[in-house]
């Protein structure tokens, strides 16, 4: 852009922002006891704009215009209030006092009252303990969501998350496979995973891929800011995604949830959540357990899945709460296939032996104080204590079965460690301004293992170490990872109007990568005979900082309308898999170095009413050093693949979002017994390698991009009664960055080449009957389209890893 043109456009922005615009804050209590009044609805009647309190009970309405407005405050329970307010020539600030009611509200009444009429939206500029203006953030309100959450079908569950690349192979929905913008989607380990605000992953710095995802039964809302979230959250180029588990009942002493789930290939999923408050004492807890055979042969699972939230309020300024998570699991694992394999029977096995087992302990202990009326301070500890063990035949020739009575690879991981997190959010005012900053530190330690060597000649899921019966075993290493980390974060919202706001931010690293142990080298001759054993001791020690800079842009000029631009630097450490974990599949490049970059988000988002909500907006991620995988011949003439840092990458893109309501639009908006919505949700990306000293890379495309990924449906529906359809279309996409394509009768290995493009057609209904009963019933996959989207290196492979072909399930819910 010319110097002229961009002298024109800032010239018009800054008149458009000269027009008076103020806020109107407040804060919802109870009156029998000055309880703040949480989640409850507030709507601006004039224009339909609709917020949520949050959990201090505080709401807010940015860049209000001079004039009257009339607010209408609903919440469970509590009796309806409706204030009109005058907007002058300041901001508004108001205390709301809420009636409880003596008679409780039917299940049915509350819905008909809180019925979302979006099933996305997004966080405020201060939501909580975190600034987000200017980032491009997403809300999914899980409850809103349509379809099979018993098995957490991350295909619905984030279905109006634009741009996701996901891995559809867990029957179960044990673990989270998500990625996006080029990033690699095995175990979600490209995004800094969160359960209410903590830290859940195996390690954040060596070793941070998800293992264990909450129940979306059991989740109220799911955050995600992109990679602009690397200032406050954690560097990761993926961004943020927080799992928001359901708040305490407040009203009643006791709640019960039971929701039971039958479903093909003998699925059975039972979920029962318990929650109340008894005065200053609040607890959410829940129990899950899940089993079943799998879509493939080989692919039984069984799960069990708890979790307790316990709260104390102090007085009206100070909560303390508590929360444990256990999750455990063993799956059989029915391995990859070659491409013709796939094309004869996407669903046969030739592993039997393959077993994969989690057990993950997770605690945090938070405490939030109120220190002023604009200063709120928050103290977040957090543990973890768990483990991974994968054991199984793993030969890189696909096609081979598995002979009995012979080694099995054994893979175990320990993780113990510890953080705490420190913020402090204080609202300000400057040159007649409501300004916000946040500054905080983060402060992490861990002591985790990993081990490989032989596992037992049995069939069986025996985790134990074969040393004594297998000494000469080939893959032999054991290292134990002391990592250490200390970070420092500030960002502030400058409003330089009531519409333009300007949020720089700074992020502070210090990291302490160590590794200590050995790993042994066994050779043998043809007839194989031992001709040498050495082993190899390791002391590694790694520290290095650096800081993140970033900066957002938010401009309202209207009321329902922002523009938002956002530049953050990103930075990934290598990880100890990528270093010491031998994989029979690939081989790793012993001078792998960390990746750093950035990310650019610019786009337009609003809510026009209660009728349409959309963000459209374009993105730029720049790699430098970015780690992948090239197929590459060695000294002997052999081909494999190799995973090195193969240069530097650009990616780029437009995404565009929009929910539709049709029956506000097209029939009489004030009622809520219909319900018609269409939304779509498009991203398309293109990719290329600017620079690598790897041969024939450079100018490639980059692995894990469909150029078009699209999701869009409808649900409508009459009163209790809801029907949905999504469609999911990707297309095709490479797995490795020499952007190999295979013919399907060619490839013995199924490990390198595209992953070809697909469609997919998902059906769901929703009935609630009486006060009591909900029935949700669906059919995945509806078109029975054969398909998969991963091409794994290790387990659960090696090779294709084949998705769920149609299926069916039914879900009987009883809530008192």
């Amino acid at each position: 852009m010319r110097v002229k043109d961009f002298s024109i456009v800032l010239f018009t922005l800054i008149c458009w922002s000269c027009f008076p615009q103020y806020n109107i804050h407040g804060k919802i209590i109870n009156a029998n006891n000055e309880a703040p009044v949480v989640w409850a609805q507030i709507l601006k009647v004039d224009d339909g704009i609709r917020v949520q309190s949050d959990e201090n009970g505080e709401f807010t309405f940015s860049n209000i215009m001079p004039g009257q407005y009339h607010l209408i405050f609903l919440s469970d329970n509590f009796h309806l209030k409706e204030q009109k307010i005058n907007v002058k020539d300041q901001d508004i600030s108001v205390l709301v006092v809420l009636r409880p009611m003596e008679i409780r509200l039917s299940e049915v009444l509350i819905q008909k009252r809180r019925k979302e009429v979006f099933a996305m939206s997004r966080l405020r500029d201060v939501d909580g303990m975190g600034i987000y203006a200017g980032k491009k953030s997403e809300v999914v309100i899980v409850a809103a969501q349509m379809g099979n959450k018993a098995v957490n079908l991350a295909r619905q569950v984030f279905s109006q998350v634009v741009g996701l690349n996901i891995y559809e192979s867990d029957a179960g929905g044990l673990q989270l496979n998500i990625g996006g913008r080029g990033l690699d989607p095995n175990r979600s380990a490209h995004f800094n995973i969160r359960q209410n605000d903590y830290d859940s992953s195996a390690d954040i710095l060596g070793y941070p891929e998800s293992y264990y995802t909450p129940p979306a039964e059991g989740l109220d809302r799911i955050q995600i800011v992109r990679g602009a979230a690397s200032l406050q959250y954690g560097t990761q180029f993926g961004g943020l995604i927080n799992f928001k588990i359901k708040a305490p009942e407040q009203h009643k002493k006791l709640r019960l949830t039971n929701r039971q789930t039958i479903g093909s290939h003998n699925l059975f999923t039972s979920f029962t959540d318990l929650s109340g408050t008894i005065k200053n004492f609040s607890y959410y807890t829940f129990l899950n357990y899940k089993k079943g055979d799998g879509f493939q042969l080989n692919s039984d699972f069984e799960s069990q899945n708890y979790f307790g939230n316990f709260n104390y309020r102090i007085n009206s300024k100070t909560n303390l709460s508590f929360d444990y998570t256990h999750f455990q699991y063993i799956a059989h694992q029915p391995g990859g296939l070659t491409d013709k394999m796939f094309y004869e029977d996407a669903f046969q096995s030739n592993r039997k032996r393959n077993w994969f087992a989690v057990d993950w302990n997770l605690f945090s202990f938070r405490m939030r104080h109120q220190a002023t009326q604009k200063t709120d301070i928050s103290l977040n500890v957090f543990g973890l204590y768990a483990g991974r063990k994968a054991l199984g035949f793993r030969s890189n020739r696909v096609f081979q079965e598995d002979q009995e009575g012979t080694v099995r690879d054994l893979i175990t991981g320990k993780f113990a460690n510890w953080g705490a997190e420190a913020k402090i959010v204080h609202r300000y005012r400057f040159l007649g301004h409501e300004n916000a900053f946040v500054i905080g530190g983060k402060y992490y330690q861990s002591k985790n293992n990993a081990r490989q060597g032989p596992g037992s000649s049995g069939s069986d899921a025996d985790f134990n170490f074969a040393t004594e019966e297998f000494p000469y075993y080939q893959n032999q290493s054991d290292y134990s990872y002391p990592n250490f980390n200390l970070a420092l974060f500030g960002e502030n919202i400058i409003r330089v109007t009531n519409a333009l706001s300007i949020t720089p931010g700074i992020r502070w690293e210090y990291i302490n990568t160590r590794a200590k142990g050995y790993y042994r080298k066994i050779n043998r001759d043809n007839a194989g005979n031992v001709i040498l054993d050495n082993r190899y001791d390791e002391e590694n020690d790694l520290k290095r900082s650096f800081v993140l800079l970033g900066i957002g842009l938010s401009f309202k000029p209207v009321k329902a309308m922002e523009a938002y631009l956002n530049c953050s630097q990103n930075y990934r450490s290598v990880t100890f898999n990528d270093i010491r974990i031998t994989e029979p599949s690939y081989q790793i490049d012993e001078h792998l170095k960390d990746e750093y970059g950035y990310t650019f988000d610019f786009g337009i988002r609003g809510q026009w009413k209660n009728k349409l909500t959309y963000d459209i907006s374009a993105f730029g991620l720049a790699y430098k050093g970015r780690l992948g995988q090239i197929i590459k011949e060695t000294d002997d003439f052999r081909i494999i693949r190799f995973r090195t840092n193969v240069g530097d990458a650009m990616l780029y893109g437009f995404e565009f979002f929009t929910d539709l309501s049709l029956q506000k639009i097209l029939f009489n908006p004030l009622n809520n017994n219909y319900k018609w919505n269409v939304f779509a949700n498009l991203a398309l990306t293109k990719s290329a390698y600017t620079h690598s000293k790897q041969p024939g890379i450079t100018g490639n495309q980059v692995e894990f991009v469909p150029m078009i990924n699209l999701k869009t449906g409808i649900t409508s529906g009459y009163k209790n009664l809801i029907a949905s359809v999504q469609f999911t279309y990707l297309s095709a996409q490479y797995t490795d960055a020499t952007n190999i394509k295979q013919d399907k009768n060619e490839n013995l290995r199924g490990i390198e080449g595209q992953v070809p493009g697909y469609a997919i057609t998902d059906w769901s209904l929703s009935y609630k009957f009486g006060s009591h009963f909900t029935l949700e019933t669906g059919i995945t996959n509806l078109m029975n389209t054969i398909y998969f989207t991963r091409r794994a290196t290790g387990y659960p492979g090696p090779g294709i890893i084949p998705s769920a072909p149609r299926a069916g399930y039914l879900t009987l819910q009883y809530r008192f």
